[in-house]
């Protein structure tokens, strides 16, 4: 059924409009985004969502979970794509990858076989769009929460044998640039049609520039899990703040990255280049108290997910809670941190002619806000959800 919301406030991301109006078309697809004055006659259902804010559907792509579900550790991976899809959507994301690692070769290339045909049977809240294989090609001195035993180098045949597991699947994959092999496994991602990620690296400045300037496009959690910056050796980081085309992930949560960093990276980066992720682990939007998660217990307490040795693991945040951060905690307009959570990510995976942007002959895929930031409403392919359901 064809719906039109009225009375709003649009931002497109690129632009705002006062006083707009959007009109989904039957199949589910932006028939018109634009002033109300201008939109079509139209004589059948309406939305008045005055004093709101509509904006296209929040992007997800690093995310390990959240509302106690952990991708990959159940063993039912329809039942947990399901389980997340339905939760997610009330926070406004219409898209999102699911983050995979395993602790040995066979078990990750079994998971993500096993995504990858629960991916094809699709969701039916948001719409899971690939796999995110973080590791296991990574660093073990800058591991995060990835257990050092599960790490080891990029070796082309294992590469192969997830390529071949993942169907198509796998939408992007972190490696750390500076391990023996790395450059051969970036290229075989790459052009298997994976997005290339730096990340989980202690490569200096001059490898992570090189590997930016070559098949890594793309910076998994920028300033969490890389060397660091220092004004004689500018590490990784440095590497990233001075880069003139990467994108970089950005966990806005308050936890994870200082807000005058926030402001540096946006600084060098401009908003068009910085996309928010959850990085969320199984106890987002769960109470206090102790969670497994990649075989270990995990103490989520006053907003922190961290291990036994103190150190953080994952986030507990929801992408509408990091848009509102992003806005405030900056100091930007919440115009650019929806940018950063909509059309950026949809560019990085290629999916900016179908998602991402409230434009005519995209999918209806809506984040209706009110004034603060908070959801009231989602549409994935035009059908509504809102965050009662």
């Amino acid at each position: 059924m064809s719906l039109l919301l009225h009375n709003a406030t649009l931002i497109t991301p690129t632009a705002q409009v006062d006083d707009g109006a959007v009109l989904i078309s039957d199949d589910g697809r932006i028939a018109y985004a634009g002033p109300a004055s201008d939109a079509p006659r139209f004589r059948g259902e309406r939305m008045d969502v005055q004093g709101c804010i509509v904006a296209p559907g929040f992007i997800d792509i690093h995310t390990h979970g959240g509302n106690g579900i952990a991708f990959g550790e159940s063993g039912d991976a329809a039942g947990e794509l399901r389980a997340y899809a339905e939760w997610v959507v009330r926070h406004g994301v219409t898209g999102f990858l699911c983050s995979l690692t395993a602790p040995n070769a066979d078990a990750l290339r079994q998971t993500v076989r096993a995504f990858a045909d629960a991916l094809a049977q699709g969701t039916s809240g948001a719409e899971a769009l690939g796999l995110y294989l973080e590791g296991p090609f990574l660093n073990p001195a800058r591991r995060g929460a990835i257990p050092s035993p599960w790490l080891r180098n990029p070796n082309l045949d294992e590469v192969d044998d997830l390529i071949r597991a993942g169907r198509g699947w796998i939408r992007m994959v972190t490696l750390a640039p500076e391990l023996p092999g790395a450059a051969e496994a970036a290229a075989r991602f790459r052009q298997a049609g994976a997005v290339v990620a730096m990340g989980h690296t202690d490569a200096d400045c001059e490898t992570a520039a090189a590997a930016l300037r070559g098949p890594f496009s793309h910076v998994t959690h920028a300033f969490n899990a890389m060397r660091g910056f220092h004004h004689r050796e500018p590490g990784a980081l440095g590497a990233v703040l001075a880069s003139d085309g990467a994108t970089a992930e950005l966990i806005a949560d308050g936890v994870h990255v200082h807000p005058a960093a926030m402001r540096v990276l946006l600084r060098c980066l401009g908003a068009e280049r910085i996309v928010l992720v959850t990085d969320a682990s199984p106890g987002a939007e769960l109470p206090d108290g102790s969670y497994r998660w990649l075989g270990q217990t995990v103490r989520v307490q006053h907003g922190h997910a961290t291990l036994p040795d103190g150190g953080l693991a994952g986030s507990v945040a929801t992408l509408d809670q990091c848009v509102r951060n992003a806005a405030t905690l900056i100091g930007i307009p919440l115009a650019d941190a929806i940018r950063m959570a909509t059309l950026n990510p949809a560019r990085v995976l290629g999916l900016h002619g179908r998602t991402g942007q409230l434009s005519p002959g995209l999918a209806a895929n809506l984040a209706v806000l009110d004034g603060a930031g908070n959801v009231v409403a989602t549409f994935v392919q035009g059908r509504l959800f809102t965050p009662g359901r």
